[in-house]
């Protein structure tokens, strides 16, 4: 017969011993929450205030992981920033969005955010619709033109710019295609 494996347990149902210092369970769980991935203070003043650490250890704890600059709310933008755009192609209005949500302050999020020029933010718009040129090809224009325009939409671009870059794209892929076909 099988044997089960033993699932690990959730940050709930730990024990964390009789006696445990909050100071140290807070340490804890901020350390574990970190390794996996870069956090903001906000998610980890969430994630102790689920764990019911209290407010002034919590506090007192993430302070002290900013002072050694294990928490930095603006590196943690500009990294979130750099991968969202680059791997999801957001626009600076959607980020900017993600960044709220993640509890970064705004004026750090539009610091981070005007490091991108209209130009790179033009590009990443063109660069997802040259990946979806050839999956609408066997549409009917106004279908391709809707399609591509409201995915980039959906990813925060205005409809104008979105409008623009489709419409460009659109005419150089008739372009490619017909000289091809020649």
């Amino acid at each position: 017969m099988a044997r089960r494996a033993q699932a690990e347990p959730s940050d709930s149902d730990r024990d964390l011993g009789p006696l445990a210092d909050p100071e140290g369970v807070a340490r804890a769980i901020v350390l574990r929450k970190l390794t996996g991935q870069p956090r903001s203070r906000h998610e980890l003043e969430l994630s102790l205030s689920d764990k019911d650490v209290p407010a002034d250890v919590a506090k007192a704890v993430l302070d002290r992981f900013e002072e050694v600059q294990l928490v930095d709310d603006v590196a943690f933008a500009q990294a979130w920033v750099q991968s969202r755009q680059a791997g999801r192609g957001l626009s600076r209005r959607a980020l900017m969005e993600e960044l709220r949500r993640k509890g970064i302050n705004d004026d750090v999020a539009r610091d981070t955010l005007d490091a991108i020029s209209p130009a790179a933010e033009r590009a990443a718009a063109r660069a997802l619709v040259e990946r979806k040129l050839a999956a609408t090809r066997r549409l009917e224009p106004q279908q391709r033109l809707r399609r591509l325009v409201g995915m980039l939409v959906r990813k925060g671009y205005s409809s104008s710019v979105a409008v623009a870059v489709v419409r460009e794209a659109l005419a150089e892929d008739h372009e490619a295609t017909a000289s091809s076909d020649a």
